[in-house]
């Protein structure tokens, strides 16, 4: 069956069912909008994260995971779209044109536009090189929230004693998903010479810093992991539950195969600030982008991709050129990084995301292009490797069309 839509959005998530929502009432009953999602239900990761802090910048009110995804899914179907669940996108018949497979069997739909917000994932420990004999007991953070809290899984199925791999928030929610199942935490491990304290888990865990998990022991069942410090002293933690938090990596797999360019930091569809990449009428927004920020973050973005489909289907054209932004140093990635010319209408004020690879106390961070200075700024208290600096847009309007690309680098 080949069907046709105005806008197709793949991925109900934050950013896609808020994208969906701002598509379905600013067409105003003109567009239709459809939203395809593989998983039983829509909303994303916070289905499973059942702490607050969702919800004030969409709703007005603090919310916990699971009923900000119902509001929003509830939001995006009461404003006109059509959310699709238990329907997985299987590749692209054409430019705009996707293949799917749904309970009811094989479609191709094709629309004028296509957003991609298909999220991010959490590298799993064969994808971290962790050598060991695959024992039972090892999780990602996503696994271990959803066997709590979707699954009331406890402690006679999780184990008695785990350790958290990583210090970043993500591994303090996986502090307080083990709690919950009545494990007990004997350790977090962190390759991070230091950790911020006020994301701290209370009563905190023993905290390692500078420490590697370097195996995996046990035959069947995890008996406990191997750790290497800094100064290259080594030692064993005896648990029986293993939590890999943090190094997200996006869920590039669809635009890869539509041909979609990714960006080399990123690892997620290269977009300019209009979240449009370099294929004609493909925007994407969320989490597919570069990694992981937060849910909130992730909607802004879906609705912001939304308005700038609204301009394309009223007939703003395509921009032929876009000049492409490079990361150096420290820097582990920039997004958007791409510069169309002139910015996009709306994104003025819209701020650039980068990310460091290590904690760095009041940087500076420098814009570039051909030895111009675009931007410099240092900026108050530390950059995280967790967290992303914001870097306003005002000097992209300075970005020469006709030159190089453009450079930004984090000093100290």
């Amino acid at each position: 069956m080949h069907r046709f839509v105005d806008v197709l959005v793949v991925g109900a998530g934050p950013a896609g069912l808020a994208a969906a929502g701002r598509l379905a009432a600013g067409g105003a009953g003109r567009y239709r909008v459809e939203v395809l999602e593989r998983e039983r239900e829509a909303g994303g990761v916070p289905r499973h994260c059942a702490h607050g802090g969702f919800g004030l910048a969409d709703f007005g009110r603090p919310l916990d995971g699971p009923g900000y995804a119902y509001r929003l899914a509830r939001a995006a179907g009461g404003a006109g779209a059509t959310v699709r669940t238990g329907v997985s996108v299987t590749g692209w018949s054409g430019p705009l044109t996707l293949d799917v497979t749904a309970p009811t069997g094989l479609e191709r739909i094709t629309a004028r536009a296509v957003v991609l917000a298909t999220g991010a994932r959490e590298r799993p420990r064969s994808a971290r090189l962790v050598p060991g004999t695959r024992p039972a007991g090892v999780l990602t953070t996503g696994e271990l929230q959803q066997s709590v809290y979707l699954y009331g899984v406890r402690r006679e199925r999780l184990g008695r004693r785990a350790v958290v791999i990583g210090a970043e928030p993500v591994a303090h929610h996986a502090v307080r998903a083990l709690r919950r199942a009545q494990v007990d935490v004997v350790a977090m491990v962190t390759e991070q010479p230091r950790s911020p304290r006020r994301f701290t888990t209370l009563p905190p865990p023993p905290l390692l810093t500078g420490t590697t998990v370097t195996e995996l022991l046990g035959q069947g069942l995890l008996t406990g992991v191997r750790v290497r410090r800094a100064d290259g002293r080594e030692g064993l933690i005896g648990c029986d539950t293993a939590v890999f938090t943090g190094d997200w990596i996006p869920e590039h797999e669809l635009a890869r195969a539509g041909g979609v360019p990714l960006d080399a930091g990123t690892r997620g569809p290269s977009v300019d600030a209009a979240h449009r990449t370099a294929t004609a009428g493909v925007f994407a927004a969320g989490n597919v982008l570069r990694g992981v920020e937060s849910a909130g973050t992730a909607a802004a973005e879906g609705r912001a991709a939304a308005d700038a489909v609204l301009r394309y289907l009223a007939g703003e054209p395509w921009p032929v050129t876009a000049v492409p932004l490079r990361v150096e140093g420290p820097v582990r990635w920039v997004a958007p990084n791409r510069i169309s010319l002139p910015p996009p209408e709306g994104t003025a004020a819209r701020p650039f995301l980068l990310r460091v690879g290590e904690p760095l106390a009041r940087p500076v961070v420098e814009v570039g292009q051909d030895g111009r200075i675009l931007h410099l700024v240092r900026l108050l208290g530390t950059a995280w490797p967790h967290r992303s600096v914001r870097v306003p847009a005002g000097w992209a309007r300075e970005v020469d069309p006709a030159g190089g690309p453009v450079t930004v680098r984090v000093t100290v």
